[in-house]
């Protein structure tokens, strides 16, 4: 199957693909990878500059996944953009795979990044927006950060370098799904006001609804239309999003599946199948 260019069919095909993989495999991070489909649907099925069959052409647009744990749907989206075959999606996290649970440049094509480490990948999105800022290059960078991840310093010392240096080739999404590894995410440290503290930081910036990939394409518009500042997409999702018993499951971020959820999991597998026939394979 190749990534449909209908955004909303591309996000169906990414969330079938995730659960796909993750049933696969029998557990996993379904919250966070389930709340990101829209925006990775957006973010490779129309701005995205990539070609997997020249991946390391320098003037390529790069994308950095901050939060690792929603890899599965990175590999799904990656998968379906033509950087690997299907049968590659259902060794997730196994022994010997080249999906480990959190992304790996040194093992999955189509990754710039290692991330995991919650805080370091938009440090080096910025490395990256950067340096490429240096060379004269007119390519984006598009980094996924979340709303728990920003608990980490490290997230705004990066901010304060890339909004000091201007660089307004870099997008920064904040997957606001308001939930975390404990909890909610409000409950742990408030994040506040995410549009002011960024705009405080040096970015443009708005929120979307992090559930429509038109207007998630339409911040990347105007994103791209604007210059002189790095650009802040808040997206406004929920953790699980697609699958509504997912989300209205409290502990949603790794799940272990019971008989409910399983039989959950099935039937949004088969809707969004049956959604999709016809769609080009």
């Amino acid at each position: 199957m190749i990534l449909s260019d209908n955004l909303e069919m591309a996000a169906r095909q990414i969330r079938l693909y995730t659960l796909k993989e993750l049933k696969s495999l029998g557990f996993g991070h379904f919250g966070g990878s389930l709340s990101i489909v829209e925006a990775l649907a957006v973010i490779y099925g129309k701005h995205l500059a990539v070609d997997p069959q020249n991946p390391d052409d320098p003037n390529r647009d790069y994308f950095v996944l901050s939060k690792g744990h929603g890899g599965p749907a990175l590999y799904a989206t990656l998968f379906l953009k033509g950087f690997f075959t299907e049968d590659r999606l259902y060794t997730l996290n196994q022994n010997g795979t080249t999906l480990p649970s959190h992304p790996d440049r040194n093992l999955t094509p189509g990754v710039e990044m290692t991330t995991g480490s919650l805080g370091q990948g938009i440090s080096v999105a910025g490395g990256i927006a950067f340096g490429n800022m240096l060379a004269g290059r007119d390519n984006y960078t598009y980094v996924i950060v979340g709303d728990g991840e920003l608990n980490e310093g490290q997230c705004w010392e990066a901010f304060q370098f890339i909004g000091h240096h201007r660089l307004d080739h870099l997008i920064v999404f904040i997957d606001d799904n308001k939930k975390q590894l404990d909890g909610l995410t409000a409950d742990i440290i408030d994040p506040l006001d995410l549009e002011a503290k960024m705009q405080a930081f040096g970015f443009h910036t708005e929120k979307v609804d992090g559930k429509s990939t038109q207007a998630i394409d339409n911040a990347i518009q105007k994103a791209k239309n604007s210059s002189g500042k790095p650009y802040t997409i808040v997206l406004d999702t929920v953790k699980g999003q697609g699958v509504t018993h997912i989300e209205e499951k409290a502990d949603n971020h790794h799940l272990r599946p019971n008989d409910a959820d399983w039989q959950a999991i099935n039937d949004a597998i088969l809707e969004l199948e049956d959604d999709l026939k016809g769609v080009r394979a």
